[in-house]
């Protein structure tokens, strides 16, 4: 068995999602319950078959965030695995209805941090080990980096003031 890391290529800093499903009609379920879930949400999704002809899936509705994602995928190259890139929405947005597709059956990370993903490769394929997700931590938050992270909740909304 060989270890090693693949960087996902992210120019623009991007919300994704990198996950783990099991089955062909995942690249139609998540259409569906991304765009039943955000009016007019830009998407950019594709995974990796792991049987029969083995090819990247995709689905999306922004051509750019497809192609993102296509490139990363096949880069990955691993059972089952996929990526979706966000464009007018923030995982916490869609976490929940992802969940809820069947076919999905874990996230490895939602982020838009710099991602590094540690594979596995042996003569049958590729697996994902795990993720690192950004940067490591420097420090404990002082009582300023508290009100700065509350201020910063409700400035976005997610939080009333």
């Amino acid at each position: 068995m060989q270890l090693q890391t693949v960087t996902i290529e992210n120019p623009d800093e991007l919300n994704f999602v990198l996950g783990q499903t099991h089955f062909i009609k995942t690249a139609e379920d998540v259409h569906e319950a991304l765009v039943t879930t955000v009016p007019g949400i830009k998407f950019g999704f594709a995974f990796c078959e792991s049987s029969g002809p083995r090819l990247v899936r995709f689905t999306g509705t922004d051509d750019a965030l497809i192609e993102l994602a296509k490139k990363n995928a096949l880069k990955l190259a691993a059972g089952h695995v996929f990526i979706l890139f966000l464009g007018n929405a923030y995982p916490i947005n869609i976490l929940r209805t992802l969940r809820d597709v069947p076919e999905i059956v874990r996230f490895f990370c939602a982020t838009a941090n710099p991602v590094q993903v540690i594979m596995a490769e042996t003569e049958q394929g590729r697996g994902v080990l795990g993720v690192i997700d950004g940067l490591s931590t420097l420090g404990v938050e002082t009582e300023k980096d508290i009100q700065e992270r509350k201020d910063f909740l409700r400035n976005i909304g997610y939080k009333i003031k």
